[in-house]
């Protein structure tokens, strides 16, 4: 394929992405549409405005509010809460491509499993005689050391037993999992669908394929971070020979990208969105808030060389460490990462609050950015439920944001 500038590669990506433009899908639908072209969405539990999932679609579905995503989980069941990119959702349908993912953590002799194993049979009797339970509602209540830290051995059965795929998150009491039986709820055609990959080399291109369409365009190569994390027994070597043979018979297409060292890839299917993105150069650019573990930033080195951003989720880091603050988010116009803010939520009826913004450097907020602004923060009330935008006195000073109080 003919070498693409970095602008392009851009905006090929925002463009998988559902962000060229930002908030053009709606409703149910376009939940469904956007999550049947990634396939999955990272899950983590924080909630400042708002948990990754959230963060992700309301940046995609212009009427977004989180109870269309539970009800797509918890109702409808066209949704999963599980496994891909460390904790995940994942369409319903996906449920027979990760057999061998349920089938190896049913194999797996972790830490305390002997106990586990001990009382599946009691937790399957109270599951049949009381229904959904969560791990508050069994009386197994000593620690174990399972997983990364000690828990509870209710917990411990429960989250197995959901890996294993005998059990599903029925619904969420806020982050505490309702688990029921599998086979209550997922339709028996998928249930019970076999394997569609019928060796494991088929199960590794099928992997691997589905990383590069959850991202849209990924570097050829590289380590452990970014878009490859968390694909089960594939390591580099293995995943270099699996490129390989998926570019020989064309399912993956390399790409030369102006200015990055190494090619870049995307499947043969997305050839069409790239071809429209390079006829289409006239899109008029449009702001957006981005998740902090958005598919679009996976890669945070490659997300530097793309865009030129520099970004790390800092929560994890000593206050003393932090460059920004404990919760920040992206700020994206067109195709450029613009700025950077700490959001937060104040009061009695919990206004959006910035407390501090940082513009990236070189950026001026021209007119036209302003306006984008404004209606993308207008959109991010409206998805949190709120009407209100309090912008802290250092946030001015630092940003001079007056013009954007008009947004509440």
């Amino acid at each position: 394929m003919p070498e693409i500038t970095k602008r392009q590669a851009r905006r090929f990506m925002l463009a998988r992405q559902n962000l060229w433009p930002p908030r053009e899908l709606e409703g149910k639908s376009g939940v469904l549409e956007h999550m049947r072209r990634v396939r999955c969405i990272q899950f983590d539990p924080l909630n400042i405005v708002g948990r990754n999932p959230d963060l992700v679609l309301q940046a995609r579905v212009g009427d977004f509010r989180p109870s269309v995503l539970e009800e797509l989980l918890y109702q409808d069941r066209a949704l999963l809460d599980g496994w891909d990119k460390m904790r995940s959702i994942v369409p319903v349908e996906d449920w027979p491509h990760f057999r061998r993912r349920r089938e190896g953590a049913r194999n797996h002799r972790g830490r305390s499993r002997d106990e586990v194993d001990a009382i599946v049979p009691a937790v399957r009797r109270e599951l049949e005689a009381r229904g959904p339970l969560s791990s508050i509602d069994l009386d197994f209540g000593r620690a174990v050391d399972w997983s990364w830290a000690p828990t509870r051995l209710a917990r411990a059965a429960l989250e197995s037993m959901c890996d294993w795929g005998d059990l599903i998150v029925h619904h969420k009491v806020n982050t505490r999992k309702v688990y029921d039986f599998a086979h209550k709820h997922i339709p028996h055609e998928i249930l019970s669908a076999p394997d569609p990959n019928e060796t494991i080399e088929q199960y590794h291109e099928w992997y691997v394929q589905r990383r590069v369409g959850s991202v849209g365009l990924v570097p050829d190569g590289g380590g452990a971070a970014g878009a490859w994390l968390g694909l089960p027994g594939i390591k580099s070597r293995q995943r270099a020979a699996i490129v390989e043979r998926l570019l020989e018979r064309g399912q993956l297409l390399q790409l030369d990208v102006e200015g990055l060292a190494q090619p870049c890839l995307i499947r043969s299917e997305d050839a069409a969105t790239l071809d429209c993105v390079l006829r289409n150069d006239a899109m008029p650019p449009r702001a957006s808030i981005i998740a902090p573990l958005d598919n679009l930033i996976w890669d945070r080195r490659f997300t530097e060389e793309l865009f030129g951003f520099s970004y790390v989720w800092e929560v994890y880091k000593p206050v003393d460490q932090r460059e920004y603050g404990y919760y920040v988010l992206p700020v994206l116009y067109g195709d450029r990462f613009v700025a950077r803010f700490e959001p937060g939520r104040k009061g009695k009826r919990e206004a959006l609050t910035i407390a501090n913004w940082w513009w990236e450097e070189g950026i001026t907020p021209v007119p036209e950015m302003q306006a984008s602004l404004v209606d993308c923060f207008r959109n991010f009330l409206a998805y949190l439920g709120r009407d209100e935008l309090l912008i802290t006195e250092d946030a001015l000073a630092q940003a001079d944001l007056g013009w954007l109080r008009v947004a509440s």
